[in-house]
Parts: C-alpha cells; structure tokens; sequence
C-alpha cells in the first residue's frame, strides 16, 4: 500500500485511491465541495486544490491518484491563498440567510467560511438574484444559494438514471434547473437534499422543522421493504424529524429510498392505537395494558382446556424484530404445545431498478418485497419448529382446528383490508398492531403496538444480512414494546433486552450487532449528515 505524507503527517493510503479520499480515510479533513465518492470525479469547486512536491501547479486532491512517496501540502501559502479565493469567490453572490436556512449547522460553507474565508466582504455589488424552485414531490431548490457542485445533477444521471436535473446558463446566471415537464419524482429524489453541501436543495416535510443541532440520531433499518436499508433517525423530545443515509457498502451504499425516507410518518402519526381494549359483555372496553394481557392469556388457557391441543396460532408480522418473533412462537407454544405458527402477510411487487444513464450500469435497487423481515421470522419458525405455514395457506383453510390466536400487526399502512379473511371472523383473537384497521376494530383484546423506530431488535434481508438497530424514541403513553410484554408474560426475571434473545438464538443471529457511529472499518470515512 502506498505512503504518502500530507502536510508533515504520514499516512498508509489504499491502492488506487486519490489524496482527498486518501486523508478522508485518515481522519484528516480537508475542503471540499464538488467530491463524492459515489458519484464521478469533476474537480470544479477547486477549494480542494493542494500542492504537490514535484508538481509546479497547484493539482485538484479529488482527481490526483497516490503514489507511493507523494509529499503533499493543503497548508502552504499557495494553497490557502487559492482556498481564500474560491470561498470568496462563492459567497460573491451568496444571500446572507443562514439564521432562517435548514441547512445551518451542517452546512460546509459555513465551516469553510470561518476555516478558509476572510472577516469581511469586498463585494460592494449589488447580489445576483434567482428565484426558488419546487422542483419535486419532496424537493425545493433555493436557486440564489447553490454554489454549483453539480452533485445532484451528477447523482440523477450517474445514480437514479432519470436526468431530470440539468445546469442552465453560464458564468453568475447558472443555475441549475429541471427539463420543462420532468419534475424531480423518482423514487430516489430525496438524496439530492443529503448531497447537497449548502442549502440549496431541501427537504420539503423537514422545512423548517428543527434545527439540527437539536437533533440526535440513532443507527436503525429501513422498515418498508427487504433490502435492509442503512439509515439513521434523526429525532428530538421523542418525535422523529427526518431520516438520514447511512454507509453500507454491501446494502445500500450510501443511498436511500424516499419510501425508506418518510417511513418515520407513520411512527407520528396521530391515530396510532393508544389505549388497550377488551371485550366485556359483547362490547369493546378500554382497560389497562397489564389486565388486557393477563386477560388474553387467562382466555387461551381456557380455549386449549375446552378444545385441546392444537386449537391456537399466532401470526407472527414480518414487521417483527427476529427477537419478538421467538418470545411470541415460545409464549403461544407454552400455552399450547401443538400451536400452529403462521407468517404474516408479505406484501410484494416488483424490484424497481436504477441504472447509470451513461454506461447502463446497475446502481440501485429497491426491493419488490414490501416487508423487511419475512426470512428471518421464516428462520425463527424453523428453529421452533412444530406446524408452521404462511399467511395465504392459513386464511384458505377451512378445517376449523384453531380456535383462538394472536396476531401482531405493526406494518406501517392498513394490512388486512375492509373484509376480514373467514379464519380471522370467528374466535377469540388477541391483536397487536400500531394502527387502527379492521382486525383491530374486531380483536377482543387489543394491546397497542411499539413501531419498529420505538424497540431494538434485528432484522435479516433478502440477502440474508442479520442487521440490529436500536430504538430511537419511546412509544406513545398507552403502548408497549411487544417484547417486553411477551417476556413478562412467560415469567422471566429481569428487564428485556433484545440483544440477550439475540444471543440465545445462535448464530447467524450473534453477527447482528448494533451498529455505531463508527462506520465499518476499511470503508470510505464519509458520512451525509455532516455536509
């Protein structure tokens, strides 16, 4: 591997590798504002221009590969007069608006301002106007703060291949713009706003919701489909605000879905189910959490005494952590040895494929299926073993053994239409889910959920990548995490916790562990929230 020196530091470098991302790897940070390590090399902010022994010009850091020996300087004079000049430069027309920007406190031109920039303008001119722009469904473009990067119109050619996203003019009328009658609505538009450096591109759900200093993050999985996203949720006093990218080479890189993206809504949303049910005297009636679960055991005991082995099942979501899963099969199994398991519904489509519009490359895919855990509750059932089926051989019986069941939902939109399947009508049913549908509205106890964003747990992917993640805000007052309900109710002494189920279960399980603010080692240190 080549060494090279960077101003008086010595640093190991991968093969092939150029100086920007060479000190990137180091923990060296360095300007930048054009790079990205996903996207093509053009090398036209110029603030990451440095000077290297041997080289009489000063050479772009981006676009120059490592060679073993290399000496080389961001801190002479030559290169930080032309550091001075390009933020100068860039903020010639730059609007004054950082106390009403989103992007205060993350911004690098506010950073490099203070680092590289000078105490006063000397611009005395009156600043070149441009007009904000709804490019998208979810974007706004504040044209009058771009600094032209060119990033987004990189990523909607080179990534999403739908080049919606194009540079009109020349000179301080540049802008960048949208082809008449092709608006920013790909299913990958929101990462724009991530790559953007300044504020020009923004989040329309997260305009001006919070400042970002006020946000904390937690590691967590995308909950909408089975390619196990990596992102974190960014959250305040318990409310999550947005949901970030987060570095995984062999998942997701450093993309997302806006599926993925706003998935955090239906955490927030105002009718989650609150309040436990049960029904007395053929009507629904509110209750406590602990009475309607000690309820709904007391009543399944009583249906396996009166109707045998064999007459009970539980529905055990794809929405469910790999954990929960495997306390739900053991407590259904405890009260009836012979309980059929059933896989909850698995919503699918088809993949929607993403190719480089320049050389036809695949980029990204989402994944058709709609769920992110259907292999590992497959895998949790197949360590219970017993009678196992899934959701549509279930409801197509007709035998009539089982008699009562309980069902876990937590899927993030209505799973069970308006007409309930003839197994579900009938019998005694103990439902937890998050929103209200019909099974709930017909359950005769009702225990209200914990979302996926308010429990830790592990989930495996399609393929077959068993990723923990971590619980970013508490549930809403009147629900419980399902774990901690189900290991109460099968008597085990001391506080849940996910990761000790994760253990008991063996591997591949132990391999999920809970990633940190750290990215994995050996890979590019590059991170969105901070740009």
């Amino acid at each position: 591997m080549p060494k090279i020196t960077v101003d008086g530091k010595n640093i190991e470098c991968k093969d092939r590798t150029n100086i920007l991302q060479a000190c990137l790897d180091a923990g060296l940070e360095r300007p930048y504002y054009c790079y990205h390590p996903g996207l093509s090399v053009v090398a036209s902010c110029r603030i990451c221009l440095c000077e290297v022994e041997g080289i009489p010009k000063l050479v772009p850091s981006c676009q120059t590969q490592v060679r073993d020996g290399m000496v080389v300087h961001f801190n002479s004079s030559k290169a930080v007069a032309n550091q001075k000049q390009t933020m100068e430069y860039l903020l010639v027309n730059h609007p004054l608006d950082c106390p009403v920007c989103d992007q205060a406190g993350e911004c690098l031109l506010q950073d490099y301002s203070y680092e590289y920039g000078r105490a006063q303008s000397r611009f005395e001119e009156d600043k070149a106007k441009k007009p904000k722009k709804d490019v998208g469904l979810n974007v706004l473009l504040y044209s009058d703060r771009c600094i032209m990067c060119t990033r987004c119109v990189r990523f909607t050619r080179e990534v999403s291949g739908t080049s919606e996203l194009y540079v009109d003019g020349r000179g301080h009328k540049e802008e960048i713009d949208i082809f008449p009658g092709k608006p920013l609505n790909n299913k990958l538009s929101g990462n724009v706003v991530d790559l953007c450096p300044v504020g020009a591109l923004l989040d329309k759900d997260f305009l001006f919701q919070q400042r970002v200093w006020l946000l904390k993050r937690t590691p967590s999985i995308s909950p909408v489909d089975a390619g196990g996203e990596n992102i974190y949720l960014e959250w305040n006093d318990g409310k999550i605000y947005r949901t970030k990218p987060r570095y995984n080479s062999g998942v997701n890189k450093w993309w997302i879905s806006d599926d993925t993206r706003y998935a955090y809504k239906a955490v927030n949303a105002p009718n989650r189910l609150r309040q436990a049910m049960k029904t007395e005297l053929g009507m629904p009636t509110a209750c406590s959490f602990n009475d309607a679960a000690e309820t709904a055991v007391a009543k399944l005991k009583q249906i396996v005494v009166d109707h045998g082995q064999g007459s009970l099942y539980a529905v055990l979501s794809p929405m469910m952590p790999c954990e929960e899963a495997h306390l739900l099969g053991t407590l259904i199994r405890s009260i009836d040895p012979q309980a059929t398991l059933v896989l909850g519904p698995v919503p699918r489509g088809d993949d929607d494929v993403f190719m480089n519009y320049l050389d036809g490359s695949e980029t990204f895919r989402i994944q058709g299926e709609k769920v992110p855990n259907r292999r590992g509750v497959e895998r949790v059932m197949q360590i219970l073993g017993g009678k196992t089926v899934d959701f549509a051989t279930f409801i197509a019986s007709t035998s009539g053994a089982t008699k009562a069941g309980w069902i876990a939902g937590g899927y993030l939109s209505d799973w069970i239409g308006t007409e309930l399947p003839a197994p579900l009508k009938g019998g005694f049913k103990v439902v937890q889910d998050i929103l209200p549908n019909e099974l709930t509205r017909n359950a005769d106890v009702l225990l209200p959920g914990a979302a996926w964003a308010e429990k830790a747990g592990c989930w495996e992917n399609y393929q077959g990548a068993m990723q923990a993640f971590d619980a970013a805000v508490p549930p809403p007052e009147g629900a419980r995490v399902e774990g901690k309900v189900f290991h109460k109710l099968l008597g085990r002494s001391g506080m849940y916790d996910a990761a000790a189920v994760r253990v008991s279960l063996g591997e591949p399980f132990v391999q999920a562990v809970l990633p940190t603010e750290v990215e994995m080692a050996g890979e590019p240190a590059f991170e969105f929230v901070e740009l």
